[in-house]
């Protein structure tokens, strides 16, 4: 989904004291309520936790917090649960109460991901010329991933991109070509029709090729400035190179994306871990470094790709995972649904680092 060299690092995991007590609802939660703590960093440490809304941080977690592994969670979600709604002060308080941070000093990378908003149609024209495929029926799975097709009574791997037949499936919705490969490199997003209804193109599968992101190639080919391969920029070369060029740029990605159309619910899409993204608060992860339902400080202060104009600071869940975040200091920030969002999501390639906040244990 999301096409950057994964980093290696470590995080120095702190030692803590014994474990909060859960607290029933109603109940007020006082920091002297807790057990001391004997070692680790308090989340005050983290840079920049003056300025975060605590309030909104809070609420997201608690909202999205039911799906952690880690059974250490378990109380310090049903304590977020019952804060006090609209208090700032409280949030603050019960963050810094229930939790410490295992640090990680590495330097890693922050990309961003959006639902983007597309134009579709019903049928075939020569700008709605690329079509949206349902999972196909010859595509199996082995439980984590869809990789493999039947073929001549033995399996086999699925095709790349350039060489799957399109006119082996019908077509669930047809697209502009360049948007179609964006809706796929996001791995979900929303279709509007000429009647005006919209509806969400969900995941449905993929051919189980690697990603392959095709910034880098198109600088190689000077295509590109080095850093001018923001989405914006790549989009609008895509289009404006219609036809057998694009294509051939596009193929250089043999990952393929299938979608099953749903009712838009005016949620946001569903992350890896089942639940609605949060625009602000759900960021992608290795899953393999982080577990789903994990509370994360990112710091990613600067960026290096043109138009890059803010950076990004605060607590944020891990809801969600995609083809090219592997490594423990790399993430995906869900920026929102639309276009705004995609121009934001675009420019994002920033030097990251992140802590996890752990209760006290």
């Amino acid at each position: 989904m999301r096409a950057r060299a994964a980093l290696v690092a470590g995080l120095i995991l702190a030692g803590c004291a014994s474990a909060p007590q859960p607290v029933a609802p109603g109940m007020p939660l006082e920091p002297d309520s807790l057990p001391p703590l004997h070692s680790g960093l308090s989340p005050a440490s983290l840079p920049g936790w003056d300025r975060e809304d605590h309030l909104a941080a809070v609420e997201a977690w608690a909202e999205t917090c039911h799906v952690a592994r880690n059974p250490a969670y378990s109380a310090a979600c049903q304590a977020a649960r019952v804060q006090p709604p609209g208090d700032e002060t409280a949030a603050r308080r019960f963050l810094e109460a229930w939790f410490v941070v295992e640090r990680g000093d590495e330097e890693g990378l922050l990309t961003a991901y959006f639902a983007p908003e597309y134009a579709a149609r019903l049928y075939r024209t020569a700008e709605f010329s690329a079509p949206v495929l349902a999972r196909p029926l010859d595509l199996v799975s082995d439980g984590t991933t869809v990789q493999q097709r039947l073929g001549e009574g033995r399996l086999v791997p699925y095709p790349a991109r350039a060489d799957i037949d399109e006119t082996d499936a019908a077509p669930i919705a047809w697209m502009r070509p360049e948007e179609l490969f964006f809706l796929q490199i996001q791995g979900s997003g929303y279709l509007t029709f000429e009647d005006g209804t919209t509806r969400r193109a969900a995941f449905a599968a993929h051919n189980g090729r690697p990603f392959v992101g095709i910034a880098r190639p198109m600088v190689d080919r000077g295509l590109l400035t080095e850093n001018g391969t923001s989405g914006d920029a790549i989009r609008a070369w895509l289009a404006g190179h219609r036809g057998a060029e694009a294509i051939g740029v596009m193929n250089l990605n043999p990952r393929y994306v299938f979608f099953r159309l749903e009712a838009d619910d005016g949620r946001g899409p569903l992350g890896a871990a089942g639940v609605p993204l949060i625009a602000g608060r759900s960021i992608a992860v290795d899953p393999s470094q982080w577990s789903y339902g994990d509370l994360i400080w990112i710091d990613a202060p600067r960026g290096n790709l043109v138009g890059a104009d803010r950076g990004y600071n605060g607590l944020v869940v891990a809801l969600d995972t995609g083809g090219a975040i592997r490594g423990p200091v790399r993430a995906d920030f869900y920026v929102g649904r639309g276009t705004e969002a995609g121009r934001q999501a675009g420019r994002v390639r920033h030097p990251l680092r992140m802590w996890r906040l752990v209760p006290r244990s």
